[in-house]
């Protein structure tokens, strides 16, 4: 997995994209990974993952905030 700064990640989003279209990145603050990117395709099949598995809580996992 290909991991970007959030300063590049911020200032070139649309590089980003085009990355997440093809593999997930994490993108790190201060050196840490602190969230992935990933294509909706990608998303939608490990959503139908959990729903058939045994994985969190759907509720927790799609919560957001106005942070």
């Amino acid at each position: 997995m290909q991991i970007l700064a959030a300063k590049d990640a911020k200032y070139g989003f649309g590089r980003l994209v085009d990355l997440a279209r093809a593999k997930p990145v994490a993108v790190a603050k201060h050196g840490r990974p602190v969230v992935v990117v990933l294509a909706v395709e990608e998303y939608e099949r490990l959503k139908a993952l959990d729903k058939s598995g045994s994985g969190p809580d759907e509720n927790n996992a799609e919560k957001t905030t106005s942070e």
